[in-house]
């Protein structure tokens, strides 16, 4: 059991370890940082943690230290929170990031000298919601967990935070943090970004969109529904995952025209061919 966790962003990753990790018995006590006054204000009636306080009475308090904000802020909050470890001896903490990239945040910790007491996380779970209100309990179940670049860190850390995400009964995956981004680029970054242009390409074609909602079915609705995601989450994923991201967009561009051209020439079995080929998701998927 951990004494005092911090977690930095009550958002929906934040706030929902937040619920479980004390409800699961994981940590004593909980402290919450949220910049956003609104925000701010809102976790702590909803009770996301024990104490709302500023960040660095967070990092100096806590003995576990979860980095759940956007990734463009992470990346120099991560290595300020190695920088106060040096600085204190406090070499018993540990600090997270729970962010959807991972090479840009690994090589910039690479040559810390405390980088043995930063663990380098992707839950991979959440929704298209934001905020505290975007809280949940049982958000991780089931769900996996990439833990990037673990040989870096130390055993001791490694452990500890193995055990957080054991409470949070998610399926961890060890990964090297290119791979990674590779990875997600194809199962969830690139999903984001269909979405969007789907959302906006029926928006440009249907100006009356109370026949969007009159004529939505369950299929437009869950391809769409990562449309509603949040841009300053979404904006430096993708800045900072360009070029995989990029490659993956060129793919999917490639796959559209196969199909565009099929549908202009009339060619069923073309179009057939291709539905069937795309079936074959269902052995992976299930």
């Amino acid at each position: 059991m951990i004494q005092t966790i911090g977690i930095i962003g009550l958002g929906l990753i934040g706030g929902s370890m937040a619920i479980d990790l004390k409800r699961r018995g994981f940590a004593e006590h909980v402290l919450g940082v949220e910049s956003d006054p609104v925000s701010a204000a809102a976790a702590e009636k909803m009770g996301l943690a024990d104490e709302i306080v500023d960040c660095d009475q967070c990092i100096s308090r806590s003995d576990l230290i979860v980095v759940a904000v956007p990734v463009a802020t992470a990346v120099n909050l991560v290595c300020h929170i190695l920088d106060s470890f040096k600085e204190s001896d406090s070499t018993g903490k540990i600090v997270i990031d729970v962010c959807s990239t991972k090479e840009q945040i690994n090589l910039a910790t690479h040559y810390h000298p405390c980088r043995g007491q930063y663990v380098s996380t992707h839950p991979m779970a959440g929704t298209e919601y934001s905020g505290p209100w975007a809280a949940m309990p049982n958000l991780f179940d089931g769900r996996a967990c990439i833990l990037a670049n673990a040989e870096e860190s130390s055993p001791k850390a490694l452990r500890t935070v193995e055990e957080l995400y054991n409470v949070l009964n998610m399926r961890l995956i060890y990964m090297n943090a290119s791979a990674h981004d590779v990875h997600t680029a194809y199962v969830s970054h690139i999903s984001h970004v269909t979405s969007f242009a789907l959302a906006l390409t029926v928006l440009d074609k249907e100006k009356d969109e109370k026949h969007i909602f009159d004529l939505a079915s369950g299929g437009f609705s869950s391809t769409v529904r990562l449309a509603k995601s949040n841009a300053d989450m979404w904006i430096p994923i993708l800045v900072q995952n360009r070029d995989n991201v990029l490659q993956v967009i060129d793919t999917y561009l490639n796959k559209m025209q196969q199909f565009r051209d099929a549908i202009a020439d009339l060619d069923e079995d073309r179009v057939r061919s291709l539905i069937e080929e795309a079936n074959r998701i269902k052995k992976i998927l299930r």
